[in-house]
């Protein structure tokens, strides 16, 4: 039998907080039950967020959703209006909401180091006067998501400066990553496709195929 790959597994969460210790009163106290001016603000400036869901076999995922800046509909203090443009069909997010409606959403801006949390229970609708409030490009989206807010609270900027994620004189040169149109023949090899031809192929979806 195989040695056990790691060796001191922390199991409790006594155990973290001998470690890591406990959160402060200040860090208790922003978290909040619904949303405020300041939440408002921040996602009226957004154009990207990160959706985490969970199915009910305890499958997790997390999927990118991005518009202009203000995609995201606010309808009150506790409901929150998310498109659903056109993507890779998966799904994936939306079959995890349908079994068990859990959602986590990190609200990012460009520049902005600090970043939205919001957590709460997600439907998939597809009011017709809901989802004229979310065209873009003369397209309606065909579903969106509308989730009840839970909690919601800021989160700090120290992810963002460990990272420098938002200084251009850190970030790689691009030609670092291959194309997406390399990484997929070379993954999948789809026959009689050169990476040319998967590199065209992709970039015409972005070119017709966005809204």
């Amino acid at each position: 039998m195989d040695a056990p790959r790691f060796q001191e597994i922390i199991s409790s969460e006594e155990e973290l907080r001998e470690l890591l210790g406990f959160p402060s009163e200040l860090v208790v106290r922003k978290q909040l039950s619904a949303l405020d001016e300041h939440c408002y603000n921040f996602i009226a400036h957004s154009p990207f967020l990160l959706l985490g869901t969970a199915s009910a076999d305890g499958h997790y995922d997390v999927s990118p959703r991005g518009d202009a800046p203000g995609f995201v509909q606010v309808l009150d203090e506790k409901t929150l209006l998310i498109p659903e443009r056109p993507g890779n069909r998966r799904l994936d997010s939306l079959r995890n909401i349908l079994q068990t409606s859990a959602v986590g959403l990190l609200f990012l801006i460009p520049g902005v180091e600090e970043i939205l949390r919001v957590n709460g229970r997600a439907q998939i609708i597809r009011d017709r006067a809901l989802l004229e409030r979310m065209e873009a490009q003369g397209k309606l989206p065909l579903v969106a998501i509308a989730l009840e807010v839970e909690e919601c609270f800021m989160h700090c900027a120290k992810a963002a400066k460990r990272s420098h994620l938002w200084d251009p004189t850190t970030w790689p040169e691009r030609t670092v990553i291959p194309s997406l149109g390399r990484i997929l023949v070379e993954q999948i090899h789809p026959a009689n496709t050169s990476v040319a031809d998967m590199d065209a192929y992709l970039e015409e979806s972005y070119r017709k195929r966005l809204y």
